[in-house]
């Protein structure tokens, strides 16, 4: 079992498509093939379950993938601690987050403290960012929704209000609350399930007993006012958007009669990771940019 076999291993499973796995490795799909069952054989069981040119991870894989990501993050750090301590380059820092506008701060300010450093970011739902910090891809998670775990450290960052958010014509749109009940029969425009929105609006209606009528659900949250203001529907978005907006709103906005109408925002590391001088920077320099009355 080389180190080579476990990495091909990671990306298949990452992917659970042996083509994909090989784009990402940059190799030929018939080499991932050979090796993922060479080292079927070498363990003496299968890894995932094949069905004509589909393979899914099986449950002795999904356990074997576990030991191997915390084996291959712990080699990624040890790698990364020995390059740091032989001064033989600036470093890099990754950073996985669900919406990137919050960043923009805290990176410019980082770069102005860290020129060198080559930064990555990735967008992603929650369920991937903790797959990423898992396997050493990302050294911070940026999650606006709980995103907890064994081996993982967090600092609250920020906590907003979430407002409603309706067409300019719409019946609501003079009201300065409403009550989650008077929604019931509404349209909503949100994100994809996963997203923090769509978490937060189907937490607040399961509380209420209801379900929401999502008629149009996407990625991009930064579309969201655009379609609310084209009157497809009304949705939830948080207290910046409204600052942000300013004078040019396409929406209506009111306070929601609702407990934990909120978005937290929180920076998540694992616990036994190797965080380089650069991003021990990028920790504060988040504490220092979004805590509310930070310097």
């Amino acid at each position: 079992m080389d180190l080579l076999s476990l990495r091909y291993f990671q990306a298949v499973a990452r992917h659970q498509h042996i083509s994909r796995a090989a784009e990402e490795l940059r190799v030929a799909q018939p080499s991932v093939s050979r090796t993922i069952i060479r080292l079927e054989s070498e363990l003496g069981v299968s890894l995932f379950d094949r069905q004509g040119r589909r393979i899914r991870l099986n449950e002795r894989g999904a356990a074997f993938l576990r030991r191997i990501e915390r084996a291959l993050a712990e080699l990624d750090d040890a790698r990364r601690e020995m390059s740091d301590a032989a001064g033989s380059g600036p470093g890099r820092v990754a950073v996985a987050a669900e919406t990137l506008v919050q960043l923009a701060e805290v990176l410019a300010a980082f770069r102005e403290r860290r020129p060198g450093v080559r930064v990555r970011l990735v967008q992603a739902p929650v369920d991937a960012m903790r797959r990423h910090l898992r396997s050493a891809e990302v050294d911070f998670a940026l999650a606006s929704q709980p995103l907890a775990g064994p081996g993982l450290c967090s600092v609250e960052l920020a906590r907003e209000e979430v407002l409603l958010a309706v067409p300019p014509a719409h019946p609501l749109a003079g009201r300065e609350r409403v009550a989650l009940a008077e929604l019931a029969g509404e349209e909503f425009v949100s994100t994809r399930p996963g997203h923090w929105q769509r978490a937060l609006l189907d937490r607040l209606f399961a509380r209420e007993g209801l379900v929401p009528r999502v008629v149009f659900e996407g990625d991009d949250a930064a579309a969201t006012p655009e379609l609310i203001g084209a009157g497809l529907g009304i949705g939830l978005l948080p207290a910046v958007a409204r600052r942000t907006l300013g004078d040019r709103s396409p929406v209506a906005w009111l306070r929601l009669d609702a407990a934990d109408c909120h978005r937290t925002l929180t920076l998540v590391w694992r616990e036994d990771a190797y965080l380089s001088p650069a991003a021990q920077d990028f920790r504060r320099l988040a504490g220092e940019r979004l805590m509310p009355g930070a310097s």
